[in-house]
């Protein structure tokens, strides 16, 4: 994140001010997610970063290019992927039940962005969706990556469907977004990451819970942790 602060004329014959730049972003990143892009108006955003619209405009572009800084700043802060575990398994339950404590984490808006954040766009904002979905789409196809990886390294049977189970992951984390946006806890998400992860092919009746997370439900390891994702 670059840091310093922006320069702004407040109007003609006045004397220039200016803002932090990084804050300002980060307010725009907090509107964007409750509000979602088409519903976040230039109006709201320069009202909530307490700048004036050509300040914002000087500093950031246009309101487009401002979500696309805000979708940035949420995959370095935010974002997670798939982290080194050695087999897929403990890699999508560690990614499930870091998702479970960020998505219901009371510091920032619940759920994510990437799944919210283009939910009801005008035919003009096609090309928001479209970035956002491509995003997702990364997402699943990682985990479906390392699901074939084990299967070729003998860790899953060989005629595993990979797609359908990378998209039933993919789904669950969609699911755990929304639960998360109405008021579900970090303990009913970690249940619902348990569940699923009951699914997966051959897998014990022991609780995740017990194996990844402390009794707080942090990982113990960074084996266990999730990494950072730029999406």
């Amino acid at each position: 994140m670059s840091s310093g602060r922006t320069s702004a004329r407040t109007g003609p014959g006045r004397s220039r001010r200016s803002f932090d730049r990084d804050q300002a972003l980060a307010v725009a990143l907090r509107e964007f997610w409750i509000h979602g892009y088409d519903t976040t108006s230039v109006a709201s955003l320069t009202e909530a970063m307490g700048i004036k619209p050509p300040s914002l405009y000087a500093a950031f572009g246009d309101k487009r290019q401002l979500f696309d800084e805000a979708i940035q700043l949420y995959t370095r802060t935010y974002g997670a992927r798939l982290g080194p575990d050695s087999d897929a398994r403990s890699a999508v339950a560690a990614l499930l039940r870091h998702l479970a404590a960020d998505y219901t984490d009371p510091t920032h808006p619940p759920g994510c962005i990437i799944i919210t954040g283009a939910t009801n766009c005008a035919p003009g904002s096609k090309d928001v969706q479209d970035k956002l979905r491509a995003m997702r789409e990364e997402t699943k196809a990682s985990i479906v990556a390392r699901i074939r990886a084990d299967a070729d390294a003998g860790l899953l049977p060989a005629d595993v469907d990979a797609d359908g189970l990378g998209a039933f992951y993919a789904a669950v984390i969609q699911g755990m977004n929304q639960q998360a946006c109405d008021g579900a806890t970090r303990q009913t998400l970690e249940r619902v990451a348990d569940a699923a992860m009951a699914a997966w092919p051959g897998a014990s009746h022991r609780s995740d819970a017990a194996s990844l997370s402390s009794p707080a439900g942090r990982p113990t390891s960074p084996a266990g942790r999730p990494e950072r994702d730029g999406g």
